[in-house]
């Protein structure tokens, strides 16, 4: 921008993003990916430059791939890590190894924030419709029904003026945008602290985290790629961060725990967390995202995750806003679909930091005994080894039509979809979204091609421009199709409906969630309540779900 005078106003654009974060970044790709005229302001020079998240999981892998960037970042991702918990004398309570892959990569990935980030950066460069302002800070924005306008500066004094349709608040925890909105996060800070000290030239005897669950000094420690190793110590009450991060301290913590003894302290600080939500996640045209309105304590790794989803949830519906295919009301269900799973990652990131530091020796001893009681029964110690406990997003309302034949525990509606590698007709193999396109899809069950071409015809598939795509089993001979992607899947990749399911169809959203789930008898019934619901987001009433009409056709079941 050294061309700017001291005063200037930029052409306007369809979204300001306000933050280079990991999730105002992911936005950023996401929506030049959507081809959506996008401008990206950061008040910092560069992306970040220290270590903070350490942990991206399945699911935000996948949004990378959205982003069109999962081959860059998988170069520096140490792939599917596990956790082992350790007593004070070393012996393991609790083995978290998970090896089974739902969503296309493994659930728990080692990553560096500053590759990342500026891995996400370098994204943007395949993109002219995307903009970046680094080193510029917002000073003021008002809104309007027509749009928001925007006042920047930067170290030498110059100024910007910049409309948008739309501002998104990725600006972290001391958001400006929430406060200037008259916003707080509401909850709870917690008075412990804990040190972190960040790694470099430290191999590791184990490409697992090690959890020292000792409740005399609780400790965790992390190995990151290229031979990054991050551990953290949680602080006595009354002690003081500069006794513990003293040269003499440090290095005794270190060799207590295992770290290797070459190893090059790239950083180290003393933290408090926060389990702290914002009262709602927007206002008029102006959406928060990420740490803006969320924060989350750190034991279960999903913070930097949680804002990623809010990332793809939102950029979607942002692009189909724009663009004309959707109405504004879409835009109502972003925190009535977000907000409830950030609130089960809060809870969950709690209850794993009671078991990773016990509040007394008593607690630590009987949290054991439970986990070696539970190791004994196939069932629960696959629950806590392939990280069934992890609350898998759900949406209960938002844009979706509700399933009128499944019970809602059985159902794909609101759920992620699985991603399982597929064969298509020329052979080649390649993971699902490779074919679901960026936007709507309609993905065809075990059914033929004729049948689904001409359930596929009615208008509303048209007017989204959906992606079909039909996946037989890997017996099933494939042919070829000018309108349908065909291709071959193995047995038991969506659960449930894999048995004895023959003609269900899934409609998809660009996100990969299922917003329905019908068979071909119910397809026009279904098309026509997506169309009620695509025209309920031009009223500005998405919070009404529209029913599948002639319901008396369909075979209700009772929750």
């Amino acid at each position: 921008m050294s061309s700017l005078s001291s005063s200037a106003r930029l052409s306007p654009v369809s979204v300001v993003v306000v933050g280079a974060g990991p999730t105002g970044l992911t936005i950023a790709n996401l929506l030049g990916r959507y081809g959506v005229s996008t401008l990206l302001v950061e008040k910092n020079p560069t992306t970040v430059q220290e270590p903070r998240a350490v942990s991206i999981d399945d699911e935000s892998l996948r949004t990378m791939q959205a982003a069109g960037l999962i081959d860059t970042v998988l170069q520096h991702v140490v792939a599917g890590y596990g956790s082992r918990y350790l007593s004070p004398k070393g012996r393991t309570f609790l083995d978290v190894a998970p090896t089974e892959v739902i969503y296309g990569y493994p659930r728990r990935n080692a990553f560096r924030q500053p590759v990342l980030e500026q891995q996400l950066r370098e994204g943007l460069e395949r993109f002219p419709h995307v903009q970046t302002l680094f080193g510029w800070r917002v000073e003021s924005f008002e809104q309007d029904d027509e749009g928001v306008t925007l006042r920047c500066s930067d170290e030498a004094d110059r100024s910007i003026e910049v409309g948008c349709d739309y501002l998104i608040g990725c600006d972290g925890a001391s958001s400006f945008i929430r406060t200037a909105l008259g916003l707080s996060l509401e909850g709870m800070t917690f008075s412990e602290k804990w040190l972190i000290v960040d790694l470099e030239n430290s191999p590791s005897p184990t490409r697992d985290t090690l959890v020292f669950c000792d409740a005399n000094r609780p400790c965790i420690a992390l190995p990151g790629p290229n031979l990054t190793r991050r551990f953290e110590f949680k602080l006595h009450p009354g002690e003081s961060p500069e006794a513990i991060m003293a040269p003499a301290s440090v290095a005794a913590l270190l060799a207590k725990h295992g770290a290797a003894v070459d190893s090059i302290i790239k950083r180290q600080t003393v933290y408090t967390f926060h389990a702290r939500l914002a009262q709602t996640w927007a206002r008029g045209r102006i959406y928060l995202a990420g740490d803006a309105c969320h924060l989350t304590p750190p034991f279960a790794g999903q913070g930097m995750n949680s804002g990623i989803r809010d990332a793809h949830n939102l950029a979607w519906k942002l692009a189909a806003v724009v663009q004309g295919r959707l109405g504004a009301g879409v835009l109502h269900s972003y925190e009535r679909e977000r907000r409830d799973h950030v609130d089960k990652m809060i809870e969950l990131a709690l209850r794993m930091g009671q078991i990773m530091g016990p509040a007394n020796r008593l607690k630590g001893t009987l949290t054991r005994l439970v986990f070696y009681s539970l190791n004994i029964w196939p069932p629960a110690k696959a629950y806590f080894a392939q990280m069934k406990y992890k609350p898998k997003p759900r949406f209960k309302d938002g844009f979706l039509v509700p399933d009128q034949r499944r019970r809602p525990r059985d159902t794909p509606v609101g759920r992620l979809l699985p991603q399982p590698d597929i064969t298509l007709a020329n052979g080649q193999v390649v993971k699902l979204d490779e074919v679901l396109g960026d936007g709507f899809a309609l993905v065809g069950l075990r059914q033929s091609a004729t049948n689904f071409e001409r359930l596929t015809r009615h208008d509303v598939w048209s007017r989204l421009g959906v992606q079909r795509v039909l996946l037989q089993s890997d017996s099933a001979p494939l042919g070829r199709h000018e309108s349908i992607c065909l291709a071959t899947i193995p047995p038991g990749v969506f659960g449930d409906l894999d048995r004895g399911a023959k003609d269900v169809v899934l409609f998809v959203r660009p996100d990969r969630y299922v917003a329905a789930a019908f068979s071909i008898s119910e397809a026009d019934i279904y098309a026509d309540a997506i169309k009620d619901l695509c025209a309920q987001t031009w009223s500005g009433d998405a919070r009404k779900q529209p029913h599948p009409r002639r319901q008396n056709q369909l075979d209700v079941v009772s929750p």
